[in-house]
């Protein structure tokens, strides 16, 4: 089996010795770079899977080499990054990078979102989504469309069925609010997250036995909504 390359674009010596070591020692093939030409070089020749990006590079911003590449590759890109700040976040998932971890950051957590950007990449290049969901009791059909918590079927509005099945299609990723308002009210309904707020608050109740600790919808605060990994 071919391993997965994986490109790491971060200057901080001991942070990219750091991140090849795990990524090696988990089976994948790493290439490292320290700039952002560089790392555009080592992306047209080698054509990795995935990309780790520090946002702080010393010769370009990660949020204009994240523009960049994306009019030319579909490379999921996952942002590792100090910066802290939810306009950071959501510009940079707004600009087509797949995650963002902040740091310092946990090693099963970096492993975790490292899969589950190479599993949407793949089922992106296959032209599909995984059509069913579960975890922990609950259970979401989109070709049923049908959600069902412990055997039972839930009630939801038409509205709080496609929050639920876009996120369950993307489980493991963040979504921004944007996102999610388009798909389900529509381009010009962007940037209004009060009804989204709403609807999220419902599909809580109607979802998580307490949703001040949730077990399937994390919010992801001033940027979005992460629904939990599927065990499928």
């Amino acid at each position: 089996m071919n391993k997965q390359h994986i490109l790491v674009v971060e200057d901080e010596k001991n942070i990219r010795s750091f991140l090849k070591t795990v990524l090696t020692s988990n089976g994948y093939a790493v290439l490292t770079a320290e700039t952002g030409e560089e790392a555009v070089t080592l992306l047209s020749s080698h054509c990795p899977d995935l990309v780790l990006l520090d946002l702080g590079l010393p010769d370009t911003d990660g949020q204009v080499f994240i523009q960049a590449v994306r009019r030319w590759s579909r490379v999921p890109i996952v942002v590792v990054s100090a910066r802290t700040h939810e306009r950071d976040k959501v510009l940079a998932l707004d600009r087509g990078a797949d995650d963002y971890i902040t740091k310092p950051f946990g090693t099963p957590e970096l492993l975790a979102r490292v899969r589950t950007a190479l599993r949407h990449a793949e089922q992106r290049a296959a032209g599909s989504t995984p059509s069913r969901y579960r975890c922990q009791g609950l259970q979401v059909d989109c070709d049923k469309r049908q959600v069902l918590l412990d055997g039972v079927p839930v009630h939801l509005t038409q509205n709080e069925y496609k929050i639920v099945s876009l996120l369950a299609r993307y489980a493991g990723k963040v979504l921004t609010y944007d996102q999610i308002i388009q798909h389900v009210w529509g381009p010009n309904a962007a940037g209004d997250n009060r009804i989204l707020r709403v609807n999220m608050a419902n599909i809580r109740r109607k979802l998580e036995g307490s949703p001040a600790q949730p077990k399937y919808l994390f919010t992801e605060i001033g940027v979005g909504y992460r629904m939990a990994e599927s065990e499928l």
